[in-house]
């Protein structure tokens, strides 16, 4: 097959793409280079945090061919999912939860692989024989890179990617193919001297251009961290209980970001009040919250993050409720919530702790509850 007939059925490709809902399309080489390197020096300094199947897959991600044997090329894809408008103004309304936007609605990996499916079906009926894998933030590749190569974006300051004249809403996916097709032409770097993402971020965990510090990041903290949310970044994290949307809302190539019209990914949460989640229970979790990545978190993680949100809110009607979640059988929940008692309230809170917590054997629990002895001793 000459040039001339790859590019032709290239352009057919990202025309059925494009009916498929993804908006943007392109070829990367396999080989990473610089970015490989890069990412292992990450690794090094542990900024991945306790997200171990990042250093587990390391060879991998730096290395496409130790995913798909013979992989000649990568098709990148990138699909719109800005749905809402949203400026800084959230934070001031401490009561309502904050979620950030990609999952207001179903589970971006249920939405794509299906359409991915398709893709990966007619590629390997334009080039019978061939070799297809795909991915949706699902293995080990480092898309970002990739995606540069294919002309998508370039990575920001924030280690987002960025596309010029629509900004960062959206979501990578990838087939791995060993046919070789032509490459597209990288994109370049437009951050200049901006700095807007690096100021903005309430944990400064954007430590310099380029480099996040997974263990500082908000979004990490609400959804990665499995456990106990390191007590420096409580008060940081504010309203916010799955994600952190700051560094991309300032960002100036946002202003050109465009509503995406695609049903799927429109907003259907309803409003969410933090002193209605806290009292949710495992049933109300699961119908509330299915079909949407929320429920990765499950409900002890997202209570631990309410917790957290309602201890910032300034709102003495969550007293009540945040005592009585100290019943739960969630040893998680009920450590947060007496952190979040100990911000909310004074003095005369103690022996209502106290006595809830009588019988209480669980050592998370009991250093939050240390903390608030020595808060008010």
């Amino acid at each position: 097959m000459n040039l001339l007939e790859k590019n032709e059925k290239l352009a057919g490709l990202k025309s059925f793409a494009e009916s498929l809902g993804f908006d943007g399309f392109g070829v990367a080489r396999p080989e990473l280079g610089p970015a490989g390197e890069r990412f292992g020096k990450w690794l090094d300094e542990g900024y991945d945090g306790e997200m171990a199947y990042m250093r587990r897959g390391e060879e991998k991600r730096k290395n496409p061919h130790l995913v798909l044997e013979g992989v000649k090329s990568i098709l990148c894809f990138r699909t719109n999912y800005f749905a809402m408008e949203k400026d800084m103004s959230y934070v001031e309304h401490r009561e309502i939860a904050d979620i950030s936007i990609y999952a207001l609605n179903k589970d971006y990996h249920d939405i794509i692989t299906p359409r991915l499916r398709k893709m990966e079906k007619r590629i390997q009926e334009k080039f019978e024989g061939c070799k297809t894998r795909i991915y949706v933030d699902t293995g080990p590749l480092l898309e970002k890179p990739l995606a540069q190569q294919a002309g998508l974006g370039w990575i920001g300051k924030h280690t987002n990617l960025l596309t010029e004249g629509m900004g960062s809403w959206y979501f990578l996916s990838e087939i791995l193919t060993d046919v070789v097709l032509p490459q597209s032409q990288p994109a370049d770097d437009h951050c200049g001297t901006c700095r807007s993402c690096i100021d903005i971020c309430p944990t400064k965990a954007i430590i310099a251009p380029y480099v996040l510090d997974s263990n500082r990041c908000i979004s990490y903290l609400t959804i990665e961290l499995k456990g106990v949310i390191p007590i420096e970044y409580r008060k940081a994290i504010g309203n916010r209980i799955y994600g952190c949307d700051d560094c991309q809302i300032v960002c100036p190539w946002n202003s050109y970001a465009v509503k995406t019209d695609d049903p799927d990914f429109q907003e259907k949460q309803d409003t969410l009040k933090l002193i209605d989640l806290i009292q949710i229970t495992g049933e109300m979790f699961r119908q509330r919250f299915k079909g949407s990545p929320i429920k990765r978190i499950k409900r002890r993680g997202l209570l631990r993050n309410v917790a957290v949100a309602l201890g910032n809110s300034g709102n003495p009607q969550a007293i009540p409720p945040l005592i009585k979640v100290l019943d739960d059988e969630e040893p998680l929940i009920r450590a947060h919530a007496v952190w979040a008692l100990g911000e909310l309230s004074g003095l005369e809170v103690l022996p209502v702790i106290r006595q809830k917590l009588n019988n209480e054997k669980e050592d998370i629990v009991l250093k939050e509850l240390e903390r608030v002895v020595a808060r008010f001793a």
